[in-house]
């Protein structure tokens, strides 16, 4: 490569952030959407619809954006995400508060939250379809396995 082309290079990185956001494949998008924004507190923020129905839809909370999709059945309920929480002060005892106030909140809207571990103590949360999201405890060991 010539050096004009190393600089641009550069810059685009340097202007450049990633942003992913996982695909959940579910049974039904407006079933997903409800459990998403009325339990777990998500917004939705744009749908895809083909007939009339929602077939692809995202849905976003803290900085945290999920896509919801029906497009490839054979991947329904497989998904396992991983959610981390920035708290601040950035201590072990604002990330415990800040997760057990997550927890104290889901339960209290009727969603099932359950104890994880992954070599590490884990909130999980199922959605309708199975697809798995895991938050992580800090620095803190579960002695149950893997969910």
């Amino acid at each position: 490569m010539m050096q004009e082309e190393l600089s641009a290079l550069e810059d685009l990185q340097a202007m450049t952030d990633w942003f992913a956001r996982p695909v959940l494949h579910v049974t039904d998008v407006e079933a997903s959407l409800r459990f998403y924004v009325d339990r777990l507190g998500f917004t939705s923020s744009w749908r895809y619809e083909d007939g009339g129905k929602a077939r692809v839809a995202q849905v976003d909370r803290q900085g945290c954006a999920l896509i919801l999709a029906d497009t490839w059945p054979e991947r329904i309920g497989k998904a396992l995400t991983f959610i981390s929480l920035n708290v601040e002060p950035e201590t072990r005892e604002a990330m415990v508060a800040a997760l057990d106030a997550l927890r104290a909140d889901l339960e209290a809207k009727g969603v099932l939250v359950k104890e994880g571990s992954w070599g590490y103590r884990l909130l999980v949360v199922d959605d309708p379809d199975g697809n798995q999201l895991f938050f992580n405890y800090p620095n803190q060991s579960a002695s149950a396995g893997l969910t």
